[in-house]
């Protein structure tokens, strides 16, 4: 059941329903659909070009859609300016207004909506509270960190109690332990708050540890859109098995021998004993580098012999290239277990769960 989070309207917050966008001959964004959950933190994942921007900008109503419809609380809003949508937004650049004071850039959206000067100065306090900015309330702009400014940003979206809020790249200007640190700040305001999140990112990690959904974007249109965990571990495609993480992905055929199912994959030289799967034809197989076991020494006869090309300590973790046939092999090993102390050169066997193995349609263009 959807979370009410006191609007007094049940289902979802958000509903675009075969909203595309064409700039020119060129569609940005296929016709899709999307419902957004009252009180979530929905992230839109992609590469650069995917649509991802395009489609939270028609969200804001800075683009118009081409054509379908954007609802929010059940108002058809697709044709409503920005300013009437109620929505809050951060934006990449943060647009912060230079020459007014932090309390001032915090109170613009209120005094536009004509509230009174005691309601805004209760308001405008509050949100610094939120933010844990309160001291900066009378500072320039200029006189503020990277992160304070990050935070005052926020403070002004948050303000005027949007039911959603809209965040296009945020934190990517940020260096990488304070974007860890306003990510989990991030998503702690939100639960606090209630408030929908809609954030745009093309950083996989980002996505993962801050969202309840992901919705993978790829050439305008929506691929995969679940929790975090299934992304990760059942994506819906070889492109979002590609994206999101690491992934060794080899081209596949599926063939049935004696009764039973097998996937065969020519690069390993080996062929994978699989349940019933309804694909037929070309597939890929996609298995993640921590799920492989590796071990020193010859194979025995269900593993696969390899030999280790190359090998990155990486902390906790040692990630290994391996030689397995005409295929090199990523590897993931515990920097402190016995396989974590392999060489280069070294002869390895290689055990690979195909209860971890996803079998997926292929696609010859990854990118």
């Amino acid at each position: 059941m959807d979370r009410d989070l006191g609007s007094g309207v049940q289902g979802p917050v958000l509903k675009v329903t075969g909203v595309s966008k064409r700039f020119g001959d060129a569609l940005a964004v296929q016709p899709l659909d999307l419902e957004v959950r009252r009180g979530e933190f929905l992230t839109l994942l992609g590469p650069s070009g995917c649509g991802k921007t395009t489609l939270l900008r028609m969200i804001a109503g800075f683009e118009t859609a081409s054509e379908g419809t954007i609802s929010i609380d059940g108002r058809d809003l697709t044709h409503t300016p920005p300013y009437k949508r109620g929505l809050g937004m951060v934006f990449q650049s943060l647009a912060l207004f230079p020459h007014l004071s932090v309390s001032e850039n915090v109170a613009f959206g209120l005094k536009v909506r004509r509230q009174g000067a005691e309601s805004i100065r209760q308001a405008v306090g509050d949100a610094l509270e939120l933010v844990g900015l309160p001291h900066v309330a009378d500072r320039a702009v200029h006189q503020l960190s990277g992160g304070q400014r990050q935070r005052i940003a926020l403070a002004r979206a948050i303000v005027t109690k949007p039911p959603i809020l809209l965040l296009d790249e945020p934190l990517s200007a940020l260096d990488l332990k304070l974007r860890r640190q306003m990510q989990t700040e991030l998503k702690h305001l939100q639960r606090r708050l209630g408030t929908t999140f809609i954030f745009v990112t093309h950083d996989q990690e980002e996505a993962i540890t801050m969202s309840d959904r992901i919705a993978v974007m790829r050439q305008g249109r929506i691929e995969q859109i679940a929790a975090p965990d299934v992304v990760y571990r059942q994506p819906a495609t070889a492109f979002v098995a590609a994206f999101v993480g690491e992934n060794n992905i080899f081209d596949a055929e599926i063939e049935a021998v004696g009764g039973a199912q097998r996937v065969r994959v020519p690069a390993l030289d080996h062929a994978f004993p699989i349940p019933a799967v309804t694909r037929r034809g070309p597939v890929s197989v996609a298995i993640r580098p921590e799920d492989i076991s590796l071990q020193q020494g010859s194979a025995p006869s269900e593993a696969l012999a390899g030999r280790i090309r190359e090998r990155t300590f990486l902390g906790s973790n040692v990630r290994y290239v391996v030689e397995v046939a005409s295929a090199l092999v990523h590897v993931d090993a515990l920097a402190a277990s016995g396989a974590g102390s392999i060489e280069v050169g070294e002869a390895v066997s290689l055990t690979i769960p195909t209860s971890r193995m996803n079998v997926l349609t292929r696609q010859s263009d990854l990118q």
